[in-house]
């Protein structure tokens, strides 16, 4: 008798051990309010403020989204960000709109369903050049080839009567650029910010043109989503869509709380930020079919794409609209 009393007594601590561990589980982060645990959607970004709506909606989600929890994912070059993408080892990202239009040429399944930014890109340049003729047979950086940044200074020179191979144009990664213009090694660069506003904030460059005068409403990073995530878990797809609006709504009236968050994702001082902040918008980031295509024309005609996706294949505008709607 005395045996089965300890063994019953022992199964019943056995229960409640069990009981509490389950109910330590299904209380923690990253479950819904039945208990379920919440998918964990990963957006890649490079440490731009191109990318500030992805900062301010992470920040957000630490409230909790109701479907999904929220984790960015850092790179430190275009190519690194788009291998990841590419293989599905993220879910999306912020990242120059190009590269994902010739990923989605080679196969991959992947959908812009909104603009990261509008405006905000400056044709930064050594003082001495007061105008793009001064740059003949000189070193110019963008940041990759399959870019807005490369087509904003084939728009510049052409405007000026000048052909493209009339400047060295030569890739570098964005961080290099400011030192680079204050070595005098190159004699100029255009690409996204904060680096442009660096060279400007210690005097060692100055802005020659910026990309609304060169090609307004030019497109530029976009919020790329895998197509498996779209069609397939399409309430997650949507609420992230929600939110980040949200978050480049708040983006946009550039607070001292908004500065705040982007600086926890990039190295940047406060002249610099303000600087930077002051040449880009986050508002209305649908991206249009007639910006869209002045884009596939460009690509066309700088011989970096026989024939880029069409609007049809690459953009998804059906969860902004809905969003809008709601």
């Amino acid at each position: 008798m005395r045996a089965k009393l300890q063994y019953a007594v022992h199964a019943a601590l056995w229960l409640l051990v069990i009981g509490a561990v389950a109910g330590c589980a299904g209380a923690g982060i990253g479950s819904d309010d039945s208990g379920e645990a919440k998918r964990t959607i990963k957006l890649g970004y490079l440490p731009i403020t191109h990318a500030a709506p992805l900062y301010i909606e992470e920040e957000m989600s630490k409230e909790g989204f109701d479907s999904f929890d929220l984790e960015l994912v850092k790179f430190g070059s275009w190519p690194d960000l788009m291998d990841a993408l590419n293989t599905g080892n993220i879910d999306g990202a912020s990242v120059l709109i190009e590269l994902a239009m010739r990923a989605k040429e080679q196969g991959i399944d992947l959908k812009a369903v909104a603009l990261g930014h509008k405006d905000g890109n400056v044709v930064v340049v050594d003082p001495s050049v007061n105008s793009p003729s001064d740059l003949k047979g000189k070193p110019f950086a963008i940041p990759h080839k399959y870019s807005t940044h490369n087509i904003l200074l084939y728009q510049m020179l052409k405007e000026a009567g000048m052909a493209y191979e009339d400047v060295q144009v030569i890739e570098l990664p964005p961080p290099e650029m400011p030192a680079a213009l204050a070595e005098r090694r190159i004699a100029g660069y255009v690409v996204a910010e904060p680096f442009g506003a660096k060279a400007v904030a210690i005097g060692k460059g100055k802005v020659l043109l910026q990309s609304h005068e060169l090609w307004p409403d030019s497109v530029d990073c976009a919020l790329v989503l895998r197509g498996e995530l779209i069609d397939g878990e399409r309430e997650i797809a949507q609420e992230l869509v929600d939110q980040y609006l949200a978050a480049g709504a708040r983006a946009e009236h550039k607070s001292e709380e908004s500065k705040s968050i982007l600086k926890n994702y990039m190295d940047v001082d406060d002249e610099v930020l303000d600087l930077s902040l002051q040449w880009i918008k986050y508002d209305e980031l649908k991206l249009e079919r007639e910006a869209y295509d002045m884009l596939r024309e460009y690509l066309i005609e700088m011989g970096l794409s026989p024939n880029p996706p069409s609007f049809e294949a690459f953009v998804d505008n059906s969860l902004i609209e809905q969003a809008d709607e709601g």
